[in-house]
This record gives C-alpha cells, structure tokens and sequence, in this order.
C-alpha cells in the first residue's frame, strides 16, 4: 500500500483510546505511546483521565502525556492528527464515537482510522473535514491483486517472519525492536507492516485482514518485493496464529513471503489461548516443529528454522522475566529474549544480523 499522499510521520497525535489502556482493545494505541512516543500530545481515555499514562501502561515516557477525558480538551495540546487507538469489536465504528469524530474533524484534526468501518466516504464525516485535512481508511484492499506464485523466494535479502502462539502477544513490536536493532548496526532495514498499527507507525504496508483470501498471498508477494528493494533484511509484521481457530492470517505470510527466517513470539506463563480456553498450547518445542513442517509444506518447499523466541514478559518483575527467558531457552534450546524490554541485540545473530 502506497503512503497516503498527505500523512506525514511527525504529526502530532491525539489518541482516542476510551476504556483501551485498562481494557483489552486499545492495543493499536498502547503501540503507538511505545514506538512513537515523541509524536503524542495527547490520550483521550474518560476511564482514566488525569492519571500517570507511564504508570498505567508500563510503557516508559521521556516526559509526561496527559489523558484528558474529551476532543474538546485533547485539541488544547496541539494535536494534528487523531489516531483511532481502539480495536473495536469487529472492527466497527462504534456510535458513541461519531459525535467525537465530528468534533475532531471541526477542530481541524486529520483522522487515522484502522476500523473496518470506512469513514472517508461517509457523509456523517465527510462535511466536517477542514480544508487540506483528510481521513485515512487504512484497512483497505490494494489494487492490482494477483495469486501468490512463491515469487519471493528470489528475492536475494533476508526475510524475516514473526510467529505466534496467539493473537496479539507482540508480533508487531517484536519485529519493530529487530529492524530498529539492525538498524542500529547499519543494516538497510525495513520493518513491513501487515496490520493498522504497523501501517500508522511505517506510513506503508498492507492491511492483511482486509484482503480477499484468494489475494492475500499475493498481497505479501508484492508489499514484500516493493519493501525488499536496496533492503538487507525485511523484518516482517505477523499477523494470528496457527494454533488459533479464528485466524486465517498466518498461512498467507508465510506462502507470500517464503521466509528466510522465522522468529516466534510467545507470551511468558500462557498456557492457552486468551479468547479460546480450551485450546492448549502444546509445549513450545512441538509448536516450532509444527511451524518449520508448515512454513516448508513439508518438504515441497525450501527448508526454514525457526531461529529463536521473542518471549513477552509484560507483567513480570525482571527478575521473573530473567527466569522465564532462561526457562524457555532450557526447554526450546534456542535463544530467547524479550526484545521490547531489552533489545533485540541477543538475537540478530540468529537471523544472520552481525
């Protein structure tokens, strides 16, 4: 997907992440606060306004953002943009945010929208957006879609896919601290996003979820050829899980990308999946036999190893995150390291990072 004409990546922003920084549905606005902290003004939350966004988040802040409870006082900081921070159920626009989004667009604010639900074309909206100002619907399809051909197995950089056991365990900000960490030893890095939040932080990519499956291989095929240009390495953003009975996401990104590497992410002391309990995850060295045997169709197409653990410890001390990480190194036998809190340094070598 090609960057929107008009955003530019330093926009101020205005969260709007109402019951999302307590609940469960505010992720794409909690990874926003995490890798584009420099950019928020402001976080628009009635459930907890006036409290320690750092405190409530765990999310280290280099200065205090303020949570205030309305549009109305969000446009006091200056905001440009205002990022929907929710992942709403369904990925509908729920009505109790349309009077706000009005209110946004009159007070001049460009609108990210990672809903299902289109805003752009919609005259609830459209009236009231300021001259030179937008709305970015970024869950939609790209054009020009063809089957995937297993194209990318020619591509001469590296790519990197994250796994998962679950939904929305970390893949994203596993592979964002990869590329920042390749980048950091002068690597010509690209992180390819494959969701909303990906493509807010990027300003490019592809939402996944919104692509016909028959084109969804294909999809990767050709977001993966655009972003491996002049690349060394494609650090690229997982999508569900193989394990999960609602996803039909990782499939696609693994015949799409044909993966020179594979890193799984696994949240530490889970030991089945959040919205499915009765789904037991099996232990983690039957889950990356079953991932290498998937990814290589057994046998029909090139081999690849899941070359080691992006462990989340969200919630541990560090010492129990120390003890997590070592544990599962015992038990898997591959490196292991919780790459948000500590960096990614400790694993690039297994993705062929010197």
């Amino acid at each position: 997907m090609p960057r929107h004409p008009q955003y530019d990546a330093t926009d101020r922003l205005a969260i709007l992440l109402h019951g999302g920084i307590k609940g469960i549905h505010g992720k794409t606005g909690l990874a926003l606060i995490r890798f584009a902290t420099e950019r928020v003004a402001v976080v628009i939350d009635s459930q907890t306004a006036g409290e320690d966004l750092g405190e409530l988040t765990g999310i280290p802040l280099d200065r205090p953002i303020p949570i205030v409870s309305t549009v109305e006082e969000a446009l006091k900081y200056g905001p440009e943009t205002m990022v929907l921070g929710l992942a709403a159920l369904g990925g509908k626009l729920p009505q109790d945010w349309v009077g706000q989004l009005q209110v946004a667009l009159q007070g001049g604010l460009n609108i990210l929208n990672g809903l299902h639900t289109s805003l752009s074309n919609d005259e609830r909206f459209m009236p009231h957006v300021q001259a030179g100002r937008w709305i970015w619907d970024i869950r939609k399809e790209p054009s020009g879609l063809v089957s995937g051909m297993g194209l990318s197995r020619l591509l001469p950089c590296k790519r990197v896919l994250f796994v998962g056991t679950d939904m929305s365990i970390g893949k994203m900000s596993a592979a964002i601290s990869f590329h920042r960490g390749a980048v950091a030893r002068g690597k010509r890095s690209k992180f390819m996003a494959t969701g909303q939040t990906g493509i807010m932080l990027e300003g490019d990519g592809i939402a996944l979820d919104a692509i016909r499956v028959d084109f969804a291989s294909g999809a990767v095929q050709q977001e993966l050829a655009a972003c491996a240009k002049d690349r060394d390495v494609v650090f690229i953003e997982g999508q569900g899980s193989l394990l999960n009975p609602a996803s039909t996401a990782t499939l696609p990104l693994m015949r799409g990308s044909q993966p020179s590497h594979l890193v799984l992410v696994h949240r530490a002391q889970m030991h089945h999946l959040r919205d499915f309990k009765w789904v037991r995850i099996p232990p983690l060295r039957d889950v990356v036999a079953m991932l290498e045997s998937i990814a290589c169709a057994g046998g029909a197409l090139a081999p690849v190893k899941v070359a080691s653990i992006a462990l989340n410890t969200h919630g541990l001390s560090d010492a129990e995150a120390r003890y997590e990480v070592e544990r599962t190194q015992a038990e898997t036998g591959l490196l292991v390291q919780d790459v948000v809190r500590w960096g990614a340094e400790k694993l690039l070598p297994t993705v062929g990072i010197d």
